[in-house]
């Protein structure tokens, strides 16, 4: 079991509240928090590192703004993952925009060619065993075009993207 990434469109400030942390706790300390925000969620699934390394060439780090549409972004739960039972990652809405305009350049064909399982394995992506022309095809390039439409989306209404780590069940 590894894990699953899923997105949320956030204001900036929530019921008054500025602060990303406090907004967090607020929005995801609630159980019912997937079904409120439906119209404002996005889920990657267990294929995020893999679309990280497509986006990045690395399953881990990478330049801005490529590397802020899955893994960038502050954490906000080192030490409150145990409390939401996830760990939160905050891009704020001024990261989010060049993250939706570096999408919206980049097709899929143009980062389809660091597709391959085997090397991805090599670098340690998650779940690289499960990779295959099916999951290209059938699960990441539609990913990476609902990507590109949650970033502009959010770019668009000056909102703030929540990524949210979570087992994947």
């Amino acid at each position: 079991m590894g894990l699953a990434m899923s997105y949320l469109r956030v204001p900036p400030v929530l019921e008054g509240e500025p602060d990303p942390g406090r907004i967090a706790r607020h929005v995801f300390g609630d159980a019912d928090w997937r079904r409120r925000g439906a119209a404002n969620l996005f889920e990657l699934g267990w294929a995020w590192q893999a679309m990280h390394y497509l986006c990045t060439g690395d399953p881990w780090d990478g330049r801005q703004p490529e590397a802020d549409v899955v893994c960038g972004g502050r954490l906000l739960t080192e030490d409150g993952a145990d409390e939401l039972g996830m760990d939160v990652i905050y891009l704020a809405p001024e990261r989010v925009k060049p993250a939706a305009d570096h999408l919206a350049a980049t097709p899929f064909s143009k980062v389809a060619g660091r597709y391959d399982p085997a090397a991805m394995g090599k670098a340690g992506v998650q779940d690289a065993d499960r990779l295959d022309a099916a999951v290209r095809d059938k699960l990441l390039k539609p990913a990476h075009k609902g990507l590109a439409e949650f970033f502009q989306a959010a770019a668009t209404e000056g909102q703030a993207v929540y990524k949210l780590m979570a087992a994947d069940s």
